[in-house]
């Protein structure tokens, strides 16, 4: 692999990492406070709404201004956020601050997975589209096996306090991987200023190009509704996740962490398999909606660990699957000048029904009906899946 793509995706790597341990922490620093899955899933809605709601404005930046300049500040800006957010916990001892910092981190996030959204055609000029997104999740996922595990070792040494600060560090070394890309990098790329002649266009207007093409473009509603299907399970899923495994199962926290990694490394798997065989589009999508589907079940009906983290690791797994279909499809789809603005509106709208099921949780999660709510998103996500499928239909119909 060249040295530019490895410090391409090093940076990717360290940044998830980093991210990954805030997401860790969040629910299950929540849950050990207050003992309340309910709380636990307030806190998941508080920690994912702000990164969902700033796709759009993320997006059509990223079509305005220099996506590698937007990358590094979000990643600079999300360690002040954890340094002050330590230096404010520990003053006060509260443990809104680290649900205060990972909202803001979240927004911050976005703006970075916007940015690297962009880049990634120009970066990889000429390769399989499914292959260099595959690369780019087991990246992603590498920092998702890693960051529950050393966030578990950490807390068993530390404060959460003190794992807060070690992100930071974490999201500086990301910058730095990002600098020596730049440095070594051959590509140039197309500056928005060059690519973009109508700066000076009305704010609104990057958002209304973004939704005449969402509801012009043939077959991106029917990804859009697949997408906050898979959404609403993934979302449930994670904000119970810490709850069913460390109150409802009665396992450890290391066993929770454990689990996190042993999803991460089940994604990793899925996407190495994707990287190397050229899978038909489709029945790529087909076959993670269908096992993100069945492994809900199986969280649902579970009454011991093992079937639970059956269904937790489908979910988990086949999720970045499907990622790698719709994102592959939207490439395919939404013209290069308009990525930006129209992809951050399709994200937001993907995505929207993963804090909604956190609140579901937050409002409706009782000591023992966690699993009911699983249930009702489970329902949800196959009204949409048949949704989709109808959409489909009528789009083929009027075509004929």
């Amino acid at each position: 692999m060249r040295t530019d793509h490895k410090a391409f995706y090093t940076s990717l790597f360290l940044s998830r990492l980093a991210d990954q341990i805030l997401l860790f922490l969040v629910p299950l620093v929540v849950f050990q406070v207050t003992q309340s899955t309910a709380w636990s899933g307030v806190a998941f809605f508080v920690e994912t709404l702000p990164r969902f709601l700033s796709f759009p404005i993320c997006g059509a930046l990223c079509d305005r201004i220099s996506p590698l300049r937007l990358l590094r500040i979000s990643q600079m800006a999300r360690a002040l956020a954890c340094v002050l957010g330590c230096i404010a916990s520990g003053l006060t001892g509260q443990v809104a601050w680290l649900v205060g910092v990972s909202a803001v981190c979240g927004v911050l996030t976005t703006q970075g997975l916007m940015a690297r959204e962009v880049m990634l055609p120009q970066v990889f000029r000429g390769a399989r589209t499914e292959k260099v997104l595959a690369h780019a999740q087991i990246a992603d996922q590498l920092g998702m096996v890693l960051g529950p595990l050393l966030a578990a070792l950490a807390l068993a040494s530390w404060s959460w306090v003190v794992v807060l600060g070690a992100t930071a560090v974490l999201f500086v070394a990301a910058d730095a991987a990002m600098a020596v890309w730049r440095r070594v990098s051959p590509v140039q790329l197309v500056e928005p200023t060059l690519a973009h002649p109508l700066q000076n266009m009305h704010w609104l207007q990057p958002y209304r190009t973004a939704l005449t093409q969402v509801l012009r473009l043939p077959g991106l509603k029917q990804l859009i509704v697949l997408a906050a299907g898979v959404n609403l399970v993934v979302g449930v899923t994670l904000a119970t996740s810490a709850a069913m495994v460390t109150g409802t199962l009665q396992q450890s926290s290391s066993d929770y962490a454990l689990l996190q990694t042993g999803g991460a490394i089940v994604t990793v798997l899925i996407l190495l398999v994707i990287a190397r065989v050229s899978l038909p589009l489709g029945a790529m999508g087909l076959t993670a909606y269908l096992a993100i589907l069945l492994g809900a079940v199986a969280t649902a009906v579970s009454g011991g660990p093992w079937l639970y983290a059956l269904g937790f690791l489908m979910v988990i797994g086949f999720d970045k699957m499907f990622s790698v279909y719709i994102r592959t499809r939207r490439l395919q789809v939404i013209p290069a000048a308009d990525l930006g603005k129209t992809t951050g509106l399709i994200v937001l709208l993907n995505n929207v029904t993963q804090p909604v099921a956190g609140l579901v949780v937050g409002l409706f999660a009782g000591p023992s009906h966690a699993q009911g709510v699983i249930w009702a998103m489970t329902a949800g996500m196959a009204l949409l899946g048949g949704l989709a499928v109808w959409l489909e239909r009528l789009h083929r119909r009027r075509q004929d």
